[in-house]
């Protein structure tokens, strides 16, 4: 068939008159899916799917009128010798076109609904997602109420074992009564979600919830309680057994009684306590220290208040973390979180990430690291937004050596905060533990610490130096360090003196012990007048027992060894590192009868940022002793 016959063939069939008949239909129906579907509150996505019939639909209508014609004697294939205009041809032009789309429609719309209701399927029928609560109330200043009584409420949900509930962290972010209720559940990965609004006046209180399916957006139940402020922990208890209720969720006998325990009987403590609540998502130094101040007045006025122990626990080691790097900030982090494990042993059988993660940390320095393991993953099901909770899980498997896993929890970290310098430090780390410094330089490269941010990624700085070192680049490891402490401005005296012993170290490996020597004097008087001063953190007994080391000052070395042991025997997560610390104090003496025993021991155990034979075989502090028979047997020994 040449080409004028092909195109008088493609005419004879209608196949044009198909084309262009088709092209207008389904414009038609494109307008008439815009402009009504939005009326009806139909989602946006049907409209697309429309869109996709139509255009799907077009080349097989096109067949179909090639391929078919209508006769009086009914459908049947076309016969190229046929000349004669088929009868019927109008008629065949709208069939073809209605068969295509309809053809088309059922069988991707099968489809889609199919994918829709695996998508609704996969979500665990009895979860839920408690949103914020909105504050109705006049007074500006009741606002707290209403993230304390949503947090409350979400609390007591957490504590029924056969509901899954989403932590207020993961929530926060999301509006009080969103339109979007499908999208938010899919996100969070819950078939239900809780909305309500709080009013509170004087000693009365309006509280409104409505449970809503949001995979078909039903609703499954609703109630207001006007209560007077006293009787409130009756209202979050009968909200709670409701929704169990409601979503047939197996509750037993002792869950019922912590949901209807009202945790505290002082109004006042409870109050407090609402107030720490509402800080839970504030970030920043101040509202940490609002928290805190909060927790301690609702446990002065009822020191049997597990749950504000708990919290207390929590926000003590955020203040830890961020704020006062010391011993005594450490214990007071633990003391709070082993107080609330006394009054409350079931806190640790919680199903309330916050709880979870804050007992986690505990049993972790109680050496019970696998436990700790389990509280950290349950927590992370149970807030998949928190990065707080998928760090402490790298770093539990990171002292674990479990490097991979380590890496997929802080991947999950960055995913919540890209760019996070601490994160990608801790992950870069991983790297080097493991001896590839490859991986570790493709991380770290091209990444600044602001000049007045050192203090806070201290770690990540300390990285960055240690992989020049590593590699035995000690010009340009030098040339780091001296440019950045130059541009540093205001930097707090722990920093000021450890910036002087990470320059006399680059000095020491490069082996100019003249230029290094001044420049560790002078971090010892620093770090000495600090401690003169109170302070009595574990990074400045850290560097000052090394900076004692390399000055060759043994009896000093002596002394902070027994006292850095004393401080830290009964962390199981730490004790091992001061161990660390004292075996690497000794290598730089050159006593390898001393270090090599600690080292053996170390590499059998789990312990924070535990070393590896990666380490033994790279770092250049170990140099001293490298050539003798013990320590290269436990090179040898050891992988990585």
């Amino acid at each position: 068939m040449n080409l004028g016959s092909f195109f008088a063939e493609l005419k004879r069939r209608n196949v044009y008159k198909v084309a262009v008949a088709y092209a207008v239909v389904g414009w038609l129906l494109i307008q008439v899916a815009t402009q009504v579907f939005p009326f009806f509150e139909i989602p946006s996505w049907g409209i697309r799917l429309i869109v996709l019939i139509i255009a799907i639909g077009f080349p097989i209508a096109l067949i179909l009128a090639w391929a078919f014609e209508l006769t009086p004697a009914g459908i049947k294939r076309a016969d190229q010798g046929e000349l004669g205009r088929p009868q019927g041809a109008r008629v065949w032009i709208y069939i073809v076109i209605i068969a295509g789309v309809t053809s088309v429609g059922i069988f991707f719309l099968g489809r889609y609904t199919n994918s829709k209701q695996r998508e609704g399927s996969e979500l665990p029928a009895k979860s839920i997602a408690v949103l914020p609560f909105e504050s109705l109330s006049e007074d500006k200043a009741n606002a707290y109420f209403a993230d304390g009584i949503q947090d409350e409420i979400l609390t007591r949900l957490s504590k029924i074992a056969d509901l899954k509930v989403i932590s207020r962290t993961s929530t926060a972010k999301y509006k009080s009564a969103p339109t979007n209720l499908r999208d938010i559940a899919q996100q969070l990965g819950v078939s239900n979600v809780l909305e309500g609004s709080v009013q509170k006046a004087a000693d009365q209180v309006r509280v409104s919830v409505q449970l809503v399916n949001a995979i078909n957006d039903s609703h499954i139940w609703a109630e207001t309680y006007d209560r007077k402020l006293i009787d409130v922990f009756q209202v979050e208890s009968d909200i709670a057994q409701k929704i169990a209720g409601a979503l047939e969720a197996k509750l037993t006998g002792r869950e019922k009684r912590d949901i209807e325990s009202p945790g505290t009987k002082n109004p006042e403590a409870y109050d407090a306590y609402l107030h720490a609540l509402a800080l839970l998502t504030h970030q920043g130094i101040e509202p940490i220290e609002k928290r805190i101040n909060f927790l301690h007045r609702a446990v002065e006025l009822d020191p049997n208040y597990a749950e504000a122990w708990s919290q207390l626990g929590v926000s003590e080691a955020e203040r830890y973390a961020n704020v006062e790097h010391t011993e005594a900030q450490s214990m007071r982090a633990r003391t709070a979180a082993e107080t609330a494990l006394r009054l409350a042993p079931d806190l640790a059988d919680a199903n309330d990430a916050g709880f979870l993660l804050g007992i986690s940390v505990v049993k972790r320095r109680q050496g019970k690291l696998d436990e700790a393991i389990d509280m950290q993953k349950r927590a992370s099901e149970l807030d998949p937004l928190n990065q707080d909770i998928w760090v402490n899980l790298g770093r539990s498997y990171r002292g674990a050596r479990r490097f991979n896993e380590a890496r997929q929890m802080f991947d999950r970290a960055l995913t919540i905060a890209p760019g996070d310098l601490d994160i990608t430090e801790k992950k870069a780390e991983t790297y080097l533990a493991e001896g590839d410094l490859d991986a570790a330089g493709r991380l770290l490269e091209g990444v600044e610490v602001p000049p007045n941010n050192i203090a806070f990624a201290l770690g990540f700085y300390s990285t960055q130096v240690q992989l020049l070192l590593y590699r035995r680049q000690f010009d340009q490891a030098l040339a780091k360090v001296s440019a950045d402490v130059a541009r540093a401005k205001n930097l707090p005296p722990l920093v000021v003196a450890m910036s002087h012993r990470f320059t006399g170290m680059v000095h020491s490996a490069k082996g100019d012990l003249a230029t290094a020597r001044p420049l560790f004097l002078q971090a010892q008087r620093e770090l000495r007048a600090l401690r003169e001063q109170g302070e009595t953190g574990l990074p400045l007994a850290d560097t000052l027992i090394e900076v004692d080391a390399r000055l060759g000052e043994r009896q000093e070395v002596d002394r902070e060894a027994d006292a850095l042991l004393k401080t830290t025997a009964k962390d199981a997560w730490r004790f091992p590192e001061s161990q660390e610390v004292i075996a690497r104090a000794y290598a730089i003496l050159g006593d390898a009868n001393r270090s090599v025993p600690l080292l053996k021991g170390l590499l059998k155990i789990p312990y924070h940022l535990s070393t590896t034979s990666a380490y033994l075989r790279l770092d250049p502090d170990w140099d001293p002793i490298r050539q003798d028979p013990g320590f290269k047997k436990l090179i040898e020994e050891q992988t990585p």
